[in-house]
């Protein structure tokens, strides 16, 4: 199984985390686009491919509205390039990069149209605009390196579609109960395609011999994540708690406050909601819990350590206990 590390980008520390995941062992690391919370994505990521040799770098992830098809595809390929080809893109519909500006996620057959023409930047090929107008990004046509493959993470199952159409990988964001993992799974084995198809997921994780500890580390990023079960997904797999949950959270959820575990709509989640939507507790469980979902057919984790005000020497316990007792266990 890969495993891949999930930063924000904040100046200054991203580099250092890069190289921190790569001595660990990590697969790669995706870093957060949201340009009103955190620094310049393709910065950060520059940084941290200029300080590491092995590791996989990429967005976790961006969105094809706050940037053109063409911005984004060029800024991937010269990632792409400057780091001898180890860039990957994560795209997704669009969170706080959108809501912090005043906007809505991007609908999900644009989200297709902006995926369509990303992936064709990215091969190098003339792409029809909005307008009809050609458009090519002549360098990319030309470069040695290999397309820069495109990781889409998806909820519902029109982006999952979407992805499984058109994209090299998929990435689910529907939590970590088995059961949902299975629906979302099935719904992307349902599109025919030529090429075999990537499967991931995102989840969040704490590891602490105290549970209380390792909920308290991911309770905002799992209201982040959780919150996208509101946006039009059916509840096929959702446990009546999880589901609970889910619905309770869409309609106290403040962006302003995007992320933190003290926001009252991540303090009302329940310890039950928690302990089955992420993956927390001892090194032991924790590494059951993922090598069985591997077993579903993952082929990638995405580990999203803890929330934007998570207390800093616990996230960095529990990141080291992962690393030390659980990494080596999910990588064989």
């Amino acid at each position: 199984m890969e495993v891949w590390l999930h930063a924000f980008a904040f100046p200054g520390k991203v580099a250092a985390g890069a190289r921190a995941a790569e001595r660990a062992g990590y697969t790669g690391m995706l870093v957060a686009d949201s340009q009103n919370l955190n620094a310049d994505v393709w910065i950060e990521l520059a940084l941290a491919a200029a300080a590491t040799e092995r590791l996989r770098l990429g967005t976790g992830v961006t969105n094809p509205a706050t940037r053109h098809p063409a911005v984004t595809a060029s800024a991937a390929a010269t990632l792409q390039e400057e780091s001898g080809g180890r860039a990957v893109l994560g795209l997704g519909r669009g969170d706080s990069a959108l809501s912090q500006i005043g906007r809505e996620p991007v609908p999900a057959a644009e989200f297709e149209a902006g995926l369509e023409r990303i992936q064709g930047f990215l091969r190098g090929e003339t792409v029809e605009l909005e307008d009809g107008t050609p458009s090519t990004i002549g360098w990319i046509a030309e470069s040695e390196q290999p397309k820069v493959p495109t990781f889409v993470a998806a909820t519902g199952p029109r982006v999952i579609a979407a992805a499984a159409r058109h994209a090299e990988a998929v990435d689910f964001t529907v939590g970590a109960e088995p059961e949902r993992l299975a629906w979302a799974i099935g719904k992307a084995r349902e599109i025919e395609r030529e090429m075999p198809l990537s499967l991931g997921a995102f989840v969040d994780v704490a590891v602490d011999p105290d549970r209380a500890t390792a909920r308290d580390l991911v309770r905002g990023s799992t209201a982040i994540l959780a919150r996208f079960g509101t946006e039009g997904a059916p509840a096929d797999g959702l446990s009546e708690v999880t589901a609970e949950g889910i619905e309770r959270l869409g309609a106290a959820y403040e962006e302003a406050r995007h992320g933190q575990s003290a926001a009252p709509a991540a303090q009302q989640l329940s310890d039950e909601f928690i302990d089955r939507f992420a993956v927390c507790g001892s090194a032991e469980e924790v590494a059951e819990r993922l090598l069985a979902l591997g077993e579903l057919g993952l082929e990638r984790i995405v580990v999203v350590p803890g929330s934007l005000d998570a207390d800093p020497a616990a996230l960095a316990a529990s990141n080291e206990r992962f690393a030390t007792e659980v990494l080596p266990r999910l990588l064989g």
